[in-house]
C-alpha cells in the first residue's frame, strides 16, 4: 500500500481502528493470564521486581536493628543468617537483574519503534518463571526454611547435609530456575535490539539504551552460565553425594568460588550499566543537546564489560592464590575504573556544553553519581591485594558493596523512574515529594553505609548477628541504623507518590521535550504503539528530523496499517538496519504461563526429593514445549510479500541468518555452550591441582566408548548439515531419509556416551574423578537427547506440511544446535577419552 494513501483521512481513521482492534490492551491494570504484549508484561515484571525489593529492605531493616545496639537479641543467630542470605539473594537475583530486564522490555520497543520485540511470548514466559520461582524463594523465610549460607552459598558448608537444611536446595534450585527467565530476557533483547531497528537506524544510531542493553544482554550469555554450571554440580553433591567440593575425596571447595564469582562480579556490572543507560538518556534530555562522546561510551561500556570478566578473583585474594594471580586480577580490578570514568566524564562533559534544566530525575542521576564515585574509590582499595587481607569479610566490604549498588544501581532506577513514569501512564509523579524523598534517601544512604568503613576498619567481621560492647562500635552501628531507617522513608515516600499517581490529570506528550522515540508516545495512546514506523536519519529524530512527529503520527513511513489484523513489526538487517520482512508476533496465550509453572515443577519438586513427580512434570514441560513450538513458531503465510509502504515490498517469512528465529538459536546455544564451558573447567581445574589425574585407583571410561558417542554425533550433524541442503533443492523424499537416518545417529550417540563410565563401572560416589567424568557424559547425553527430538520435531513438520523447501525456518534452526551439539560432543568426549588416555 502506496503511503500517499494517508492523505485520505477517512481512510487515515478506518487504518487506526484497525490497529486499535488488534493491539487492543485488557481492560484496567490487571495482567491477564495469557497476555504477551510486552508492554503489559513488561510493566508487571517492573512492579513485581519492585516488590521483591521492597520486601529485601524489609529484611535488611530487621538487620539493623538486630545490629543497632551491642548484645542485641532481637532475634536468633539463625534467623539472622536466613535474612541476610535472603536479603541478598533477592536483591541481586528479584530485584537488580530483573527490574532491569523488565525496564527494557517496556522502552525497547519504543525506544526502537517497534509494534513489540519479536518473541513476546517468550516475555511472557520469562515473567512467570520469575514470579514463580522468586514466591517459592522468599517466602521460605515464613516456614523458617530459607538459605541460611550466605548469598554466595560457598560449600562445604553449604553441600553437607548435615550442615544445612532444605534452604540449600531452595536457594539452589529456585534461583536455578530465575536464571532461566534471565537467559530468556536476554535472548527477547538481543534480538530485539539487532532485528528489530527501524529502518535507517543504523548501528550508530542506536540509542545509547539500546547499546547498554545489548552490552549487559550478550554480558547474561556468558556470566550466568557458569552459575549454571556450579549449580548442577552443586546439587548433585548435595542431592547424590558426587563430592566435587569435598576435599577428602578429591574434590575442592574453591572450584565453587571460581565458578560463582565468574558469575558473581560481572553482575555487578550487568545491574550497574543499565542504570548508565537511564542517564545517557536523561542527561541530554536535560541539557537539551546531544549527547558528547557517543563512540567513546559505546567502547567504554564494551571494555567495562570485556574487563568485567577478569575481575573475579579479587574476591578471592585472602585463598593463597599464586603471587602472579593477584598481580593479574589486582591490576584488571583497577584498570576497569577507565571505561567507567570514561562514561561520567562524558555525561558531565555534555551537561556542561548544555543548557541544564534541572529536574527530579537529574537530581537523582547527579546524586547517585556522587555516591557510586565513592563506591568506586574504596573498590580500587580492595582491589590492592594487601589492603584486601586487611578489609576482607569485614564490614568496609559491606559499605563499599552498597555504595556502589545504590549509587549505581537502585537511586538511577529511581531517577528513571521520575523521568518515564509519564511515557508509561502519561502522568509525571510529584517534583516536591521526588526532591524530599531524594534528599532523604541520600542522607541515610551515607549515614546508614559511611560508618560501616570506620566500623569494618575496627574489625567487624561482617555477616555476625551480635558483638559485644568492648569493641567500642555500638556508636557506629547506631548510626548505620539511623541512616537505614531514613533511607527506607524516603523509598516510603516514592511509594506514596506512585500511589497517588493515579488521582492527577493526564499531561502533555513528551513533557520533558525529549528527542529520541519513545517519547512518540501519546499519554493516551494504545498498546499497539506508534502510529508509523519511522525513517531514521538521526540520533535524537525528534530534535533533528523536520516534521518528524507530524509524519509518523499521519502514517507517512512504514506499517501504517494492519491491514490482515495481525500483529506484526519490521524485521530489519543487522548492520544497517534496511527491512528485509515482516513477522507476525505472537498473539496472546496459555502456552508461555503453563509452561512455567510445569518447569518450575520441575526444580520445586526436585527440592523436596520427589524425583518421580519431577520426571513426570520434566515430560510435561517438554509437551509444552512442542506444542508451543508447533502452534506458535514459523506460521507459513497467507501470502509471501506484504506492502509496507513506499512502495517497497517484504516477505512474510524468513529462514536462516536473516531470521529472529536463526538468532534466537544461536545465542541460546552461545548460553549453554557457555554453561558447558564451566563443566569443562571444572576437569581441568581438577586436573592442575591433583598430582595425579586420575588417580591410579580409578580408572577412566576407555577410548573406545567416547570415540564411538563422538563418530556417532557427528553422523547426525552431517546428515542434518545434509539435510538442510537437500530439503533446499525440493528433494523432500531424500532430505526425510536423511533426516531419520540423523536422528538414530544422534539417539544412539546418547548411550554410547554413558556406556563408557557403565563398563568400568565408574562409581561417582568414591572421588570426585569419576564424578566430572559422568557430569560431562551426562550434560552430552542429554544434549543429544534434545537434538534427536528437534530432529524428529523436523521430520514431523515436513510430514504435516508446515515445512516446505521455501518454508524452511525448522530445519535451518536445530542445523544451529547440531552445530553446538558436535562442539559439545566433540570436546568432552576428546577431554574424558583421550585427555589424558586411560584404558
Amino acid at each position: 500500500m502506496s503511503l500517499h494513501a494517508q492523505d485520505d483521512p477517512d481512510l487515515r481513521r478506518a487504518q487506526e481502528e484497525r490497529l486499535r482492534a488488534v493491539w487492543k490492551p485488557p481492560e484496567g491494570l490487571f495482567l491477564r493470564w495469557t497476555d504477551t504484549n510486552n508492554n503489559r508484561v513488561g510493566v508487571w515484571y517492573t512492579l513485581t521486581a519492585f516488590g521483591f525489593m521492597l520486601f529485601a529492605g524489609v529484611l535488611a531493616l530487621i538487620m539493623r536493628t538486630q545490629l543497632a545496639v551491642p548484645d542485641n537479641d532481637l532475634v536468633s543467630a539463625n534467623t539472622f543468617n536466613q535474612l541476610f542470605t535472603l536479603h541478598g539473594s533477592m536483591m541481586m537475583f528479584l530485584f537488580a537483574v530483573p527490574m532491569f530486564e523488565a525496564v527494557s522490555i517496556i522502552l525497547l520497543p519504543q525506544l526502537l519503534a517497534a509494534r513489540d520485540l519479536p518473541f513476546p511470548r517468550l516475555s511472557a514466559f520469562g515473567y512467570w518463571s520469575f514470579l514463580i520461582g522468586g514466591v517459592f524463594v522468599s517466602g521460605s523465610i515464613f516456614f523458617n526454611a530459607a538459605p541460611d549460607g550466605g548469598w554466595f552459598m560457598y560449600p562445604p558448608l553449604t553441600t553437607r547435609t548435615d550442615l544445612s537444611g532444605l534452604g540449600a536446595d531452595i536457594w539452589m534450585l529456585g534461583l536455578s530456575f530465575i536464571e532461566v527467565s534471565s537467559v530468556a530476557a536476554a535472548v527477547e533483547l538481543i534480538v530485539g535490539v539487532l532485528k528489530c531497528r527501524p529502518p535507517g537506524m543504523r548501528l550508530n544510531l542506536m540509542p545509547l539504551y539500546a547499546w547498554y542493553i545489548l552490552v549487559v544482554a550478550v554480558m547474561i550469555l556468558f556470566a550466568f552460565p557458569p552459575l549454571i554450571a556450579g549449580d548442577v554440580l552443586f546439587e548433585m553433591e548435595r542431592l547424590l553425594g558426587w563430592p566435587f567440593f569435598d576435599a577428602a575425596r578429591g574434590g575442592d571447595p574453591l572450584l565453587w568460588q571460581h565458578l560463582f564469582w565468574i558469575f558473581g562480579h560481572p553482575e555487578v556490572y550487568i545491574v550497574f550499566l543499565p542504570s548508565i543507560a537511564l542517564f545517557a538518556m536523561l542527561i541530554p534530555t536535560f541539557a537539551q543537546r546531544h549527547l558528547l562522546g557517543y563512540p567513546w561510551i559505546v567502547l567504554a561500556a564494551v571494555g567495562t564489560a570485556f574487563l568485567s570478566f577478569g575481575l573475579w578473583v579479587h574476591h578471592m585474594f585472602a585463598t593463597g592464590l599464586p603471587k602472579i594471580s593477584l598481580a593479574f586480577f589486582s591490576a584488571a580490578s583497577e584498570a576497569v575504573a577507565i571505561p567507567t570514568g570514561i562514561q561520567i566524564f562524558a555525561f558531565i562533559a555534555t551537561l556542561w556544553a548544555g543548557k541544564v534544566k534541572w529536574s527530579t530525575p537529574l537530581l537523582y542521576a547527579s546524586g547517585s553519581l556522587a555516591i557510586f564515585v565513592v563506591g568506586g574509590l574504596t573498590g580500587v582499595m580492595v582491589a590492592v591485594a594487601p589492603f584486601d587481607w586487611q578489609a576482607h569479610d569485614t564490614y568496609f566490604v559491606v559499605a563499599h558493596l552498597h555504595y556502589v549498588l545504590i549509587g549505581g544501581t537502585l537511586l538511577p532506577l529511581f531517577g528513571g523512574l521520575y523521568y518515564y513514569w509519564p511515557l508509561i501512564t502519561g502522568k509525571k509523579l510529584s517534583d516536591r515529594m521526588g526532591r524530599i524523598a531524594f534528599w532523604i534517601m541520600f542522607v541515610g544512604a551515607n549515614l546508614a553505609f559511611f560508618p560501616m568503613h570506620l566500623s569494618g576498619l575496627e574489625g567487624m567481621p561482617r555477616r555476625v548477628f551480635t558483638y559485644p560492647a568492648e569493641l567500642g562500635i555500638g556508636g557506629l552501628n547506631l548510626a548505620s541504623t539511623i541512616g537505614a531507617y531514613l533511607f527506607a522513608a524516603g523509598v516510603a515516600i516514592v511509594c506514596l507518590d506512585l500511589a497517588l499517581s493515579p488521582t492527577r490529570p493526564k499531561g502533555k506528550r513528551n513533557p520533558w521535550n525529549a528527542g529520541t522515540l519513545e517519547w512518540l508516545a501519546l499519554p493516551d495512546d494504545e498498546d499497539w504503539g506508534i502510529r508509523s514506523v519511522p525513517l531514521i536519519e538521526s540520533r535524537y529524530p525528534i530534535w533533528d528530523q523536520k516534521d518528524f512527529v507530524k509524519k509518523v503520527d499521519e502514517g507517512r513511513f512504514f506499517l501504517p496499517d494492519a491491514e490482515e489484523g495481525r500483529r506484526e513489526t519490521i524485521i530489519t538487517t543487522v548492520l544497517d538496519a534496511r527491512p528485509i520482512a515482516v513477522i507476525r508476533l505472537g498473539t496472546p496465550s496459555w502456552k508461555p504461563m503453563l509452561t512455567a509453572i510445569v518447569l518450575g515443577a520441575v526444580f520445586i519438586l526436585t527440592t523436596y526429593h520427589l524425583y518421580m513427580a519431577a520426571l513426570f512434570a520434566a515430560f510435561a514441560t517438554l509437551a509444552m514445549v512442542l506444542w508451543w513450538l508447533w502452534t506458535g513458531t514459523a506460521e507459513i503465510p497467507e501470502k509471501p510479500c506484504k506492502a509496507i509502504g513506499h512502495g517497497l515490498e517484504v516477505p512474510l517469512y524468513l529462514s536462516g541468518p536473516s531470521s529472529s528465529g536463526w538468532w534466537a538459536m544461536f545465542i541460546t546455544m552461545m548460553a549453554d555452550a557457555t554453561a558447558f564451558s564451566g563443566l569443562v573447567f571444572g576437569y581441568y581445574f581438577f586436573w592442575t591441582i591433583h598430582a595425579e589425574f586420575p588417580p591410579p585407583a580409578f580408572p577412566g571410561p576407555g577410548m573406545l566408548w567416547p570415540m564411538v558417542a563422538l563418530a556417532l554425533t557427528l553422523v547426525g550433524w552431517a546428515g542434518t548439515i545434509a539435510t538442510r541442503e537437500v530439503h533446499a533443492r525440493g528433494k523432500v523424499t531424500l532430505a526425510r531419509t536423511l533426516l531419520v537416518v540423523s536422528l538414530l545417529a544422534t539417539f544412539a550417540s546418547l548411550f554410547a556416551g554413558l556406556a563408557g563410565p557403565w563398563q568400568y563401572a565408574m562409581n561417582p560416589e568414591a572421588h570426585v574423578y569419576p564424578a566430572i567424568v559422568w557430569t560431562l557424559a551426562i550434560w552430552t547425553a542429554v544434549h543429544a537427547g534434545i537434538g534427536a527430538i528437534m530432529q524428529g520435531y523436523a521430520l514431523a513438520r515436513s510430514l504435516a506440511g508446515r515445512m516446505t523447501p521455501t518454508y524452511d525456518a525448522d530445519i535451518r534452526n536445530i542445523t544451529v544446535y547440531q552445530h553446538f551439539l558436535a562442539l559439545t560432543a566433540l570436546v568432552a568426549y576428546a577431554t574424558i577419552g583421550l585427555f589424558p588416555a586411560v584404558a
